[in-house]
């Protein structure tokens, strides 16, 4: 191979984060190289990355295999005792040209292929300037870095360091590049994007941020927040979601658990009625608005009855996209150090999640599903469409990349159907811009 190509585990972080590992790298001038962007969120995560630079070495036994992200932070000395990795860089320094320029050389010693800094000594996060981000029609972009809570099953922070945000005026900027390069919608991202702006002059909040964003970047059609905690959502944020046609109707909260006992014990902030309330608020001011969740099955001493309000509070709040994770013991966390559930159970759980996730999944493409119904979606480069409010729609001819209407005339098992029956005037030249 040649060039520099980008392996991507784990968030929409992340996501845009390996554009900026990439840009790095190239400036530096790296060539034959894969770049490892790994997530530390589970056990599993960490053992797919490991499979993955296993594979990846196979098949490209000359090229230079450097491994970054959450779990190279957290446990470098796992993937720095792998043969087939070469370098492992911290999550402060993979953005930067000069890291790719000081790698090691091949084949030196575990020890020296570590380029890990503490993290928590890290106090800002640059803002990261990217034209594209490669096979996606939205372009993500980072707002803020890190988290102050410690919740009892997480090993985030310490992958991530303390919560910082990028100034609102850098952010502004980045967007509107984006815009320039043809990107129509924007997706806000952050470990915990509902602390943006504590550390910034003035505190301003994340809804003060997507205001100034609607307001400063008027040619971006659409803009959406990524994983939030509700319990942080601000006044302004609420103002956008019950009035702003431009901030798309859809959310993915992390509840991680619908029980109170649980969720005290994971260290949240939020119990259960604070969500359901906060769910049955947002649609009470915007009809149709779509939720996502994560949800982990079988946290230490979780019974079958904590374990049925899980399984309640995907109805109760109207989720209709669930993401379910076993629990996962992360060494040096408290919930490791708590008493463990059998794993049989955790999966046996975790499909029953599933199971019942996918059952409310159903139903929303049903009710979305009425025929006449027109939508404007966001065609992406797999040809599936987004609607407002998330929702997976295929139409013969959509226009990849681009902006369409869209009118439903069906469902399948895991997508709405259409017709185009109007495109966007606006012209994207995103895949331009990726393919360059």
């Amino acid at each position: 191979m040649s060039g520099v190509r980008v392996l991507t585990f784990g968030c929409r972080l992340n996501t845009f984060e390996s554009e900026t590992m990439r840009k790095a790298a190239e400036t530096a001038g790296l060539n034959n190289a894969i770049l490892v962007n790994t997530c530390a969120v589970t056990a599993d995560a960490v053992r797919q990355a490991r499979q993955t630079i296993r594979r990846a070495r196979r098949d490209n036994p000359h090229a230079r295999i450097v491994v970054s992200g959450c779990a190279a932070q957290t446990e470098p000395e796992t993937f720095a005792a792998m043969a087939e990795v070469d370098a492992v860089i911290g999550n402060d320094a993979k953005g930067q040209a000069a890291t790719y320029r000081k790698l090691p050389d091949f084949g030196v010693s575990d020890s020296e292929k570590i380029r890990v800094n503490d993290i928590m000594s890290v106090r800002e996060t640059a803002p990261q300037m990217i034209e594209a981000v490669e096979g996606h029609a939205r372009a993500f972009v980072q707002v803020q870095n890190g988290c102050d809570h410690r919740c009892t099953f997480c090993v985030i922070p310490y992958g991530r360091g303390n919560s910082r945000s990028v100034p609102m005026g850098a952010v502004v900027e980045q967007i509107e590049k984006l815009v320039d390069n043809g990107y129509q919608e924007a997706v806000i991202t952050g470990v915990d994007a509902t602390s943006y702006g504590a550390d910034l002059p003035g505190s301003p909040t994340l809804g003060s941020l997507a205001a100034t964003i609607l307001k400063q970047v008027p040619d971006l059609k659409r803009l959406r927040l990524s994983s939030i905690d509700s319990i942080e959502v601000d006044d302004t944020l609420m103002d956008l979601i019950a009035n702003e046609p431009r901030f798309m109707p859809h959310l993915h909260l992390s509840l991680q658990h619908g029980d109170d006992l649980i969720l005290k014990r994971m260290k949240r902030r939020h119990g259960r009625d604070d969500a359901v309330r906060f769910c049955q608020t947002v649609r009470s001011l915007r009809p149709g608005f779509a939720f996502g969740a994560d949800l982990i099955a079988g946290f230490p001493t979780e019974t079958e009855e904590m374990f049925a309000r899980s399984l309640d509070i995907i109805d109760d709040c109207g989720i209709a996209f669930l993401h379910v994770f076993p629990y996962s013991p992360r060494a040096g966390t408290p919930a490791a150090r708590m008493p463990q559930l059998d794993r049989g159970l955790i999966k046996q759980r975790a499909a029953r999640l599933r199971e019942r996730g996918d059952q409310a999944y159903d139903a929303h493409l049903s009710a979305m599903a009425l025929a006449g119904q027109t939508h404007s979606a966001l065609v992406e480069f797999s040809g599936t469409a987004r609607t407002e409010n998330f929702t997976p729609v295929v139409a013969p001819d959509a226009p990849r990349g681009q902006m369409a209407v869209i009118r439903v005339n069906g469902r399948s098992a895991d997508h709405l159907t259409g017709e185009v029956v109007a495109a966007s005037a606006d012209q994207m030249q995103i895949a331009d811009v990726a393919a360059n």
